[in-house]
């Protein structure tokens, strides 16, 4: 018996972490931005950028999950200053993605793109990878669950993102179907929408990182 409310208290536990992280990262919210971000990309080529992306979020999320306080005191950098950056970088992208033009920050330009395929995968790292999937929310999220308890709690955790970026590659992967269905034009829309949406993320996050910051200060 006692085994069993163990088990079901796992498993409760197990979907508070995912969906947290869920809502954090939202892959459902955040499918029209990879489309927008990898428009004009052949269909294998796009899921290796989706491939790429949840993979190095899976590494970065994992790290803090393990090395978290000690990676931001080695740096001497706090979660405000994070959130800061990470703002207006995201709020740049979106600005010139609601503007119909390609940020040099998450599109290679053409001629790196013939003179190496990893340049087109960069667009994986930054800004899918960071901020976006991987930003301060998703690491202050990972960073609170996996210190609340032991080992246990700590793989538990690693293994709720290990499923949701599973769930977000899948998202992504398939999403070329919603690219038929919307066409040039409506991608073209959905791609405004999505920069509009981003600059809000970005605003938001500087200032929270700037509200942070002062509460840092007053302590």
């Amino acid at each position: 018996m006692g085994d069993i409310i163990v088990n079901k208290a796992l498993i409760g536990q197990g979907l508070s972490v995912f969906m947290a992280f869920f809502a954090i990262m939202n892959p459902i919210a955040n499918t029209p931005v990879f489309l927008g971000l990898t428009a004009g990309e052949e269909a294998p080529l796009r899921r290796n950028v989706a491939l790429h992306a949840v993979l190095v979020t899976f590494i970065i999320v994992t790290l803090f999950c393990l090395l978290g306080s000690v990676i931001f005191k080695l740096f001497g950098i706090t979660l405000p200053a994070f959130r800061v950056t990470g703002g207006v970088l995201v709020a740049l992208i979106g600005y010139q993605m609601l503007h119909g033009s390609k940020s040099s920050v998450h599109h290679p330009s053409e001629d790196d793109q013939r003179d190496s395929r990893d340049a087109a995968l960069s667009v994986a790292i930054t800004p899918l990878a960071i901020p976006i999937l991987a930003g301060p929310g998703t690491i202050a999220t990972a960073m609170n669950f996996a210190s609340t308890g032991g080992t246990l709690e700590l793989v538990l955790t690693i293994a709720a993102f290990a499923l949701l970026c599973l769930v977000t590659f899948l998202f992504f992967a398939f999403g070329e179907g919603l690219t038929r269905f919307l066409g040039k034009s409506g991608l073209n829309v959905v791609t405004r929408i999505m920069g509009l949406i981003l600059a809000v993320i970005g605003v938001q996050m500087l200032l929270d990182g700037i509200r942070g910051a002062f509460s840092l200060s007053a302590g």
